[in-house]
């Protein structure tokens, strides 16, 4: 048997699946803007992705972003992500 997650799957089925080619509009309508993922990143590669910001490169942040990929918050813990998100309503996911 073949999972459609295998990207063996559009070669043997034909098929790409539908899920890769949502619109913006689609996927907002699946509820993206109510999913948002953390992900840690180090100082460095946070300065670079925010132009004039001056983060420490030694310290690694939590990157709280929308299902998008939209930057929603930065924090140094994880108890301030979590705080943050309490009054929200998203959903968080897990990143694998």
């Amino acid at each position: 048997m073949i999972e459609k997650r295998n990207p063996e799957y559009e070669a043997l089925s034909g098929q790409m699946n539908p899920l890769k080619s949502l619109t913006a509009a689609q996927f907002a309508a699946l509820g993206g803007s109510a999913v948002a993922f953390v992900r840690p990143i180090n100082g460095g590669d946070l300065s670079e992705m925010i132009r004039g910001s001056d983060f420490d490169e030694e310290t690694t942040y939590q990157l709280v972003m929308s299902a998008d990929g939209t930057p929603l918050m930065v924090a140094d813990t994880q108890a301030a992500v979590s705080e943050w998100l309490s009054d929200k309503e998203l959903g968080l996911v897990s990143v694998h």
